[in-house]
């Protein structure tokens, strides 16, 4: 092990290809909260990615440096991300050597894999392996034996491929993997034989920011041509997997045969928007169902208050997204997959719900109860879910936390030593991440 001990001013670099913008932060996205309370606490902090909506190289702002590579340098244009990234990430580590590359994606993995040459330790968060897909075949689960056969044969070739192709290596290179629930870190020891005591649970990275309860936009309706008293059922995707989306689709067409006066708004966009529409204009539901794409922070902030029902049924959802908290936090009634993180956040029955996302009957049934008031208090469910998210979610509590995972991860990766102290020498170690 090193002689050194671990530094008090830590030297950070994230890394994340693409930085959803569903937060206030609408030209910084999700990772700025995260480094900001990095740099409040004294350390410093340079992130790399591919693109702002300042559409500018380089950002200075709250002591935190930012890279984006896709911003007008042409040496990264023909070059894939995650090779741009390592070789800007080569040129700055040159100039001051950092302690520790933080990957919220695959992007960092020719960096981890040369983490001993450039002196650092390396972390990743889950979603740089595709533990994801697993849970996507999982929700195309119909409760039939045939189904579930079929299922199990393409879980486990699946789960081989991805393994065996990618995320064993990728952990491999890895001094310490962040989950968001506990579900996330049993697979991980369990199935993807990754030491439990290298794995982080930490809920970093959301801007929650003013969540005082808000009005509803008065032209808000207006603008997508909505009737003043029609239902609204805000849905998000990634357009990542149709087979999410269509049990959406045909649930809502079973309500909108009963409930003519109904919206489904589906905002998101990803490679599969055009097969979702595709089967939108099959189910005839063209004029019920709204689909702009992407949407602004100011934009999504207004959808949520207009709309008193709020779906996302991904398999990729880390349950912390900040549309999910504001909808919580705005008394909206949640509905997400039992078979995601969400389901570590919502209690069902309690303050939101959950459902296997290929039921298409349960889901329908829920929305009709929802929309009609029939046997469920939507006011309770939505104060309950506003209660947990004040209570839970303590900004300062996760970047603590993150801060001593990253002193763990240096310590466990032998380069550093913590510092003696009497606190640390008469106290009981225990882990508190």
């Amino acid at each position: 092990m090193s002689e050194n001990h671990l530094p008090e001013r830590l030297r950070i670099c994230l890394i994340g290809q693409k930085i959803p913008v569903l937060s206030r932060s609408t030209d910084t996205g999700l990772l700025w909260p995260l480094a900001r309370g990095l740099t409040e606490r004294g350390h410093e902090v340079t992130i790399i990615s591919t693109s702002t909506a300042l559409k500018r190289p380089e950002v200075f702002r709250d002591g935190i440096r930012a890279y984006y590579l896709n911003e007008g340098q042409p040496q990264y244009k023909t070059v894939r991300f995650s090779d741009a990234a390592h070789r800007k990430f080569v040129a700055l580590n040159q100039e001051k050597p950092f302690h520790i590359v933080h990957s919220l994606d695959e992007s960092g993995y020719k960096i981890g894999r040369h983490k001993n040459n450039l002196n650092i330790s390396m972390a990743y968060d889950v979603e740089a392996t595709q533990m994801a897909q697993l849970f996507t075949i999982l929700s195309q689960n119909q409760n039939s034996f045939r189904n579930s056969v079929q299922m199990a044969c393409k879980l486990v070739f699946r789960f081989l491929q991805t393994y065996f192709l990618q995320d064993r290596s990728l952990l491999q290179s890895a001094d310490g993997i962040f989950v968001t629930t506990p579900q996330q870190r049993t697979i991980l020891e369990r199935y993807y034989l990754y030491p439990d005591f290298h794995t982080y649970t930490v809920p970093y990275g959301i801007n929650l920011g003013d969540l005082t309860p808000k009005s509803e936009s008065e032209n808000f309706k207006l603008k997508l041509n909505i009737p003043d008293n029609a239902h609204i059922i805000l849905a998000l995707s990634d357009f990542t997997s149709s087979h999410e989306v269509k049990p959406l689709l045909k649930a809502f067409e079973r309500v909108v045969l009963k409930m003519p006066n109904t919206y489904l708004l589906l905002l998101g966009s990803g490679p599969q928007w055009k097969n979702v529409e595709y089967e939108m204009l099959k189910l005839a539901l063209g004029s019920r169902v709204l689909m702009p794409g992407d949407v602004t922070a100011e934009e999504m902030l207004d959808c949520i208050l207009s709309s008193p029902i709020y779906v996302d049924l991904s398999a990729r959802s880390t349950g912390l997204e900040p549309s999910l908290i504001e909808a919580m936090a705005q008394k909206k009634v949640v509905i997400g997959s039992e078979l995601s993180p969400i389901s570590e956040v919502i209690e069902d029955g309690v303050d939101g719900f959950l459902v296997r996302p290929a039921d298409v009957e349960s889901l329908s049934a829920l929305l009709d109860k929802l929309i009609t008031g029939h046997d469920i208090n939507k006011e309770e469910i939505g104060e309950r879910a506003r209660k947990k998210v004040v209570e839970v979610f303590n900004r300062q509590k996760m970047i603590d936390s993150l801060i001593n995972a990253y002193s763990q991860i240096l310590v466990n990766s032998g380069r550093f030593k913590h510092r003696a102290s009497p606190k640390s020498f008469f106290s009981k170690s225990k882990r508190t991440v």
